[in-house]
């Protein structure tokens, strides 16, 4: 992948309120996304970080719909965008975008592996009701059960790629 730094700025920190966040802008070319914009920004002042992914070549408002169904479709590259809402239905899965949201690219494996991680820690515990939940996204991971991968961007600039997993792209709207 080539990566090429399209500038940097410095603008006032959201955390700290010191015109000391400097955000770098790279562009990286990637054989399955074409052109990838990433923003990175650090406060020099409070430490506060802030990245950012989205595909450049981005158009209308849609819905990325992948079944996993075998264990290598775990492997299938997913980039989300700040802008973008994940479901799971099977696994009772809901990420919304924040104002504080950050793309990323990742598989997905990954995706779950980050939702595992948000996951307060007493559903971790044997004894609470969501610990079912945590065992589900587990099996998942570990290609036991098949899933359905959603995610809805309205800015259209979330992607799912893999060799041979089932992706539709449909409108949003």
């Amino acid at each position: 992948m080539k990566v090429h730094l399209l500038g940097e700025e410095v603008t006032r920190c959201i955390n700290c309120g010191k015109d000391s966040f400097k955000v770098s802008f790279f562009i990286y070319k990637t054989p399955y996304f074409g052109d990838i914009l990433l923003e990175v920004g650090l406060c020099s002042n409070c430490g506060y970080r802030r990245s950012d992914v989205s595909i450049i070549n981005f158009g209308a408002p849609k819905r990325i719909v992948a079944k996993v169904v075998k264990e290598s479709d775990l492997n299938a590259l997913v980039v989300k965008a700040s802008s973008a809402r994940i479901f799971i239905p099977e696994l009772g899965i809901e990420v919304k975008p924040g104002p504080a949201a950050s793309g990323y690219i990742t598989t997905i494996e990954g995706v779950l592996e980050r939702v595992l991680d948000n996951i307060p820690s007493e559903c971790f515990n044997e004894d609470s009701p969501c610990f079912k939940r945590v065992l589900e996204i587990k099996r998942a991971i570990k290609g036991e059960i098949a899933f359905t991968l959603i995610i809805e961007d309205p800015l259209g600039r979330s992607d799912i790629k893999g060799e041979k997993i089932e992706v539709k792209e449909e409108p949003l709207y």
